[in-house]
């Protein structure tokens, strides 16, 4: 499915693979442990999982979750495809013509649901829904730093995106109705030119299958697929992010210069005292590229410095992403009060990672010390029960950390909703 170009351990019976996934959480869920077999992976272990499957071959894995239900209502996800903040887009191969339209779409923007081959593709909903992002939270056997988001797929029947393939893995979970899938781990991946969308110019078929509810095909990059709806249906994606690395090049470099350690005088001007006069003004300058190939030369860096790049290049949320700070904030002892009570949780938009020397938040390092290794149960479980956040309330630091965070918006008070 196309999409936006770019722990703690428990026993899978612990973390339910019911319909509560379409129901909003009432405690962490938790991915099963890494070498305990379930359901999600066809009971496979993660650990198995990841050493056959992950980035190498095709997966089918009939009820995945059993008794599924969608996250989000068909009305629930157009209400959603029309919000200004939302990315979403309308796929139509009517009359034999695929066209593309980006949203925001109003209700009477979107095709009948009684028009065949049609699919809209709402991007990110986990961003937006607490049912979402617990269902995204079952795939936290793959790192964070590596997890992207929740597209829902809606489409009518014989709706589809046409044969193609993708750069990044994904999980493609089907929770209403019936979609066929077609894959190929074909090598031809050239695309048929003029068109809105990248859809192959020579598919051909290898494997076919029709999907229930519950079921889930797990496809590594670059595998050729095409599903298509049989009647009305809607379809989970679960994507994850793979930057080129052209991209981590120009970030890193970036993150070197903004923190001025990509030279030793990072604050110094060029300068040449020495230049002559020219009778050639449009030539450039051999001292010139000398220059400044001896000051990129210069640049230095070292383990910590590509982790802390890492850790807030991966954890800074999308341009589209914005908080929604408590309109009426607790004061400092107020919240603490409260949190004693309910506990706290991530907000779904937070992403909170870590390695052996700072935590990141949002994009923000923070070295880490004795006081703040509460941070790794947070991060990993993404909620803090109250009884934790009691033993931890006598540290002055730690409750100024998280009211902090909390009227920036970035943890709210209480249960899971």
């Amino acid at each position: 499915m196309p999409r936006r170009p770019t722990d703690h351990p428990a026993d899978a019976a612990s973390a339910p693979n019911s319909s509560s996934a379409a129901k909003p959480a009432t405690h962490p869920i938790l991915p099963p442990a890494p070498d305990v077999p379930t359901a999600l992976l066809g009971h496979l272990s993660p650990s198995q999982f990841m050493r056959r499957y992950w980035q190498k071959k095709p997966l089918l894995i009939r009820q995945a979750i059993p008794n599924i239900e969608a996250p989000l209502t068909r009305d629930e996800l157009f209400e959603l495809a029309d919000q200004d903040d939302i990315e979403a887009r309308l796929i139509t191969h009517f009359r034999n013509k695929w066209q593309l339209e980006h949203g925001p779409f109003a209700p009477d923007e979107l095709p009948s649901i009684k028009q065949r081959a049609w699919t809209l593709l709402v991007q990110g909903v986990d961003l937006h829904d607490d049912r979402a992002r617990a269902l995204l939270d079952r795939f936290r056997f793959v790192p964070d730093a590596r997890l992207d988001d929740l597209m829902i797929s809606y489409a009518t029947d014989g709706g589809g995106v046409g044969p193609h393939f993708d750069s990044y893995d994904v999980f493609l979970l089907q929770v209403k109705g019936k979609r066929r899938w077609r894959i190929s781990a074909q090598k031809d991946l050239t695309l048929q030119p003029g068109l809105p969308l990248k859809v192959l110019q020579n598919f051909e078929a290898e494997e076919e299958w029709v999907l229930e509810p519950g079921d889930m095909l797990y496809l590594p990059p670059h595998i050729a697929h095409d599903g298509i709806a049989e009647g009305e249906c809607m379809t989970c994606s679960i994507g994850f992010r793979a930057p080129s690395e052209s991209e981590l090049t120009a970030q890193f470099l970036y993150h070197l210069a903004e923190r001025g350690e990509a030279a030793g005088k990072a604050g110094a001007l060029y300068r040449d005292p020495k230049q002559p006069a020219v009778e050639r003004p449009a030539e450039l300058p051999a001292a010139l590229v000398e220059r400044v190939g001896a000051i990129l030369a210069r640049i230095k860096w070292n383990e910590q410095d590509i982790a802390s790049f890492l850790g807030t290049y991966l954890s800074e949320p999308k341009p589209s992403v914005v908080f929604d700070p408590p309109q009426r904030p607790l004061n400092e002892a107020r919240f603490i009060s409260s949190a004693s009570k309910t506990g706290l949780r991530l907000d779904r938009k937070t992403n909170l990672l870590y390695e052996r020397r700072f935590f990141f938040v949002n994009g923000e390092e923070i070295a880490w010390d004795g006081a703040k290794k509460w941070l790794f149960d947070l991060a990993n479980l993404r909620c803090m029960s109250a009884k934790r956040f009691v033993t931890l309330s006598h540290d002055s630091s730690v409750t100024a950390l998280l009211h902090e965070w909390y009227c920036a918006g970035w943890i709210q008070v209480g249960e899971l909703a």
